[in-house]
């Protein structure tokens, strides 16, 4: 059986690229459900970037794939931890040359990045029963401009997941105005590189 084809034409002039609209909706408030202000890794692609990747690199991958952090991993799916723009532009790469005495070029992700283990998480089921407001408190007391969500493992031998990722700037252009924060630092390590660039 020999199928039909597809009628085609030639484009007008003036022909524009369609734009990504967020999805119609009720907008958001404090008051709205958590899960509207997280970015469900199950519906949207996981934006990754291996450990020994050169910075300049990661910032051009980031520009790419139009997002402000990275997940950190070396073989998949195995998280190591993450960076953001934040890491790549603020003081840790300075604090790194000048610890190490090395050039900018030398530097890569794993020099800069947040690990795993010293990210902020919340539980997808504490989630389920919050609101927007509870998210933007709990940013603001962090002091922290990412949450991840992690869902726990359904049985007893699997690992927990990263189900999500919470961004102040996310929440910030869902709720129409911004949120202050003040980052602070939240381990003996974060306080020592801050107060060894002084």
């Amino acid at each position: 059986m020999q199928s039909t084809t597809l009628t085609t034409f030639r484009f007008p002039e003036g022909t524009h690229i369609a734009r990504a609209q967020p999805a119609a909706g009720q907008p958001v408030t404090l008051e709205s459900p958590a899960r509207a202000v997280m970015t469900d890794l199950t519906h949207v692609r996981a934006a990754t970037i291996s450990p020994d990747t050169p910075l300049v690199q990661a910032r051009q991958t980031m520009i790419h794939q139009g997002v402000r952090l990275l997940f950190v991993v070396s073989q998949m799916p195995d998280v190591e931890g993450l960076i953001t723009s934040t890491d790549l532009e603020g003081e840790r790469p300075m604090q790194v040359l000048s610890r190490r005495g090395v050039k900018h070029g030398d530097l890569v992700v794993s020099d800069v990045m947040s690990p795993l283990t010293a990210l902020d998480a919340i539980d997808l089921a504490d989630l389920a029963h919050a609101n927007v407001g509870k998210v933007v408190a709990t940013l603001q007391h962090l002091g922290r401009r990412h949450l991840l969500v992690i869902e726990k493992a359904r049985d007893l031998e699997g690992a927990p997941r990263v189900r999500g990722v919470i961004s102040l700037a996310q929440v910030e252009r869902q709720l129409g105005h911004p949120i202050p924060l003040v980052e602070m630092a939240h381990n003996f390590a974060e306080l020592s590189a801050s107060l060894s660039a002084v």
